[in-house]
């Protein structure tokens, strides 16, 4: 009894990584954002129909990770660095506003198409709108529903905007949300985010790795 429901157990976790994996390529390959979507279409694909093999989002981030690191290699890292430094500059110049960068250009899973996601903190909204129209950046404006805490859910301005290339999406929050940042949608954990110091710190380690690396070639 004890063996029957080992194998059973091991049949489900290869079916869980099959599908993260199929659901990965989905996302990386056909420019798929949403992980739900992208896991449906995965079972659907492979013919798997238990909720028990459905992986979780997490596990189809890391699966997605993964593949961009076997298959996108130089040009993934070479965007995500782009990406990563253009952050930094908008930081800086949005440091009034407390940013903080959020999403796949911090996780590491961001692709050629991939805005740039910052969150920026202010109680009078208008300070960013004022912002944004004095230093003479045309955006557009959004709305995104947000769950703020378990409790609270929040529709909150956005400001979508192009600079050196890249799209930038800028979500307004109150001040008091930099205490703990509203939920993510992937695993419903408060998200995962960086200040400038932090994004430099990781731009200085990224060049560290990339130096040992060299030199391990050598």
């Amino acid at each position: 009894m004890h063996h029957a429901r080992q194998h059973a157990e091991t049949r489900t976790r290869e079916r869980r990584q099959r599908l993260a994996h199929e659901a990965a390529r989905l996302m990386a390959e056909g420019g798929m954002r949403d992980f739900h979507q992208a896991k449906l279409k995965a079972a659907s694909r492979l013919g798997i129909h238990d909720d028990a093999s459905l992986p979780r989002n997490r596990e189809i981030e890391e699966a997605l990770r993964e593949y961009q690191r076997l298959f996108a290699g130089e040009a993934h890292a070479t965007g995500l660095r782009q990406r990563r430094e253009a952050a930094l500059r908008a930081m800086e110049f949005l440091s009034g506003f407390s940013p903080r960068l959020v999403g796949p250009v911090l996780e590491g899973t961001a692709d050629a198409n991939t805005p740039v996601h910052l969150h920026v903190h202010s109680d009078d909204p208008d300070a960013v709108t004022r912002w944004l129209e004095d230093h003479r950046i045309p955006a557009d404006a959004r709305d995104r529903r947000l769950r703020m805490d378990r409790e609270r859910v929040a529709d909150v301005p956005v400001w979508v905007f192009s600079a050196e290339e890249l799209s930038f999406d800028l979500t307004v929050l109150p001040h008091d949300a930099l205490r703990q940042a509203p939920l993510s949608g992937i695993d419903e954990k408060p998200m995962k985010r960086a200040s400038a110091a932090q994004v430099r710190q990781l731009l200085a380690e990224e060049d560290i790795a990339g130096y040992e690396r060299d030199a391990a070639r050598r």
